[in-house]
């Protein structure tokens, strides 16, 4: 298979690649190449999506992936350059897409969208916005994955993923906690004893991508794996750590009047999340598992997620969750 990756040089997109050069296929990854390398054995083109960068690219492809993040015009551009010279085309939207954060057990068939939005924006833009952001970065996925179904018809997969996991995340929100449980010691969970939670390792998310360039998969899922309550889910990524650890519950009133956050971003408890959001947490995964999704075991994906996290440092400055004097404030009003 000749597999054209619009990104691939980092996380989902790097995954993907990897995993289809792993699997043999002839793999063309297009990005300005900035954010790092592509995968050995893939071949990076560089463009810029901004411009009229895609002329570089030649021939046919069997499939395409598409990571865009915040732009319609360029997934656009994208479709009107390579459609005709396209097999099959996966697109990597998002949970963001759903307008209803609140009621659980959603599918691609049930879920209530946000309004599609034409736009191209930044990361910067986004986050600066707060949740007018989310709702920019819903919109414009959702506009995506309309003109890649219009365009694509029968030949579209669109994967909508939540929480992903793995070594090449570089958001924290997942590696905290291995990085956290491997120092040992007291360590402050969030006491939320119903939360559930869901993830998806990259590498499953990347195989399952694969797979449907190869099958010609079609139709839209949520990437996003069974659920689980969050305080087991932390116990057994702690279990599968080995370190000697004492997990210490804490009252989300607690932690609030301590200033920590929900979620992600500095002074968090990564994966907690306010109650308001239990829709965005537990979607049904059972369409995706019959579409073929697999699902790794967890303490292979805190494996992997730890090697990394050692690599890089234990102690560094994280994107999320608490600092070591940070999590001896909370623990000190206790």
């Amino acid at each position: 298979m000749r597999l054209l990756v619009l990104g691939g040089t980092i996380f989902v997109g790097y995954a993907v690649a990897a995993e289809a050069v792993r699997r043999g296929h002839e793999v063309v990854c297009a990005a300005r190449g900035e954010s790092g390398a592509v995968p050995d054995g893939a071949r990076l083109v560089r463009v810029d999506r901004d411009a009229d960068g895609l002329t570089a690219l030649t021939g046919d492809f069997d499939a395409v992936v598409d990571v865009s993040p915040l732009s319609y015009p360029w997934v656009d551009r994208a479709l009107q350059t390579f459609a005709g010279r396209a097999g099959h085309w996966s697109f990597v939207s998002t949970v963001n897409v759903y307008a209803d954060d609140e009621t659980p057990g959603q599918t691609p068939a049930t879920g209530p969208l946000v309004p599609p939005l034409r736009e191209h924006a930044t990361r910067e833009e986004m986050f600066a916005r707060g949740e007018a952001g989310v709702l920019l970065y819903g919109g414009i996925k959702v506009a995506s994955e309309n003109a890649v179904r219009e365009r694509m018809g029968e030949h579209a997969f669109v994967v909508r993923p939540g929480l992903i996991t793995g070594s090449w995340d570089r958001s924290d929100r997942f590696g905290y906690w291995p990085g956290r449980f491997a120092r040992g010691g007291r360590v402050v969970v969030p006491d939320v004893p119903d939360q559930l939670i869901q993830h998806l390792d990259v590498r499953d998310l990347a195989s399952w991508i694969v797979d449907a360039g190869e099958k010609d998969i079609a139709g839209t899922y949520d990437g996003i794996g069974p659920s689980r309550r969050l305080p087991g889910l932390l116990a057994d990524v702690a279990a599968a750590v080995g370190a000697d650890v004492e997990l210490v519950p804490v009252d989300p009133s607690v932690l609030a009047a301590a200033e920590v956050n929900p979620w992600g971003g500095p002074r968090s408890l990564p994966l907690w999340a306010p109650p308001d959001h239990a829709g965005f947490l537990d979607h049904d995964p059972a369409p995706s598992l019959a579409a073929g999704m697999p699902v790794r075991p967890l303490a292979d994906t805190v494996a992997d997620t730890l090697a990394r996290e050692r690599e890089l440092g234990l102690d560094r400055e994280r994107k999320a969750g608490l600092s070591p004097a940070e999590e001896q404030e909370v623990l000190a009003k206790l």
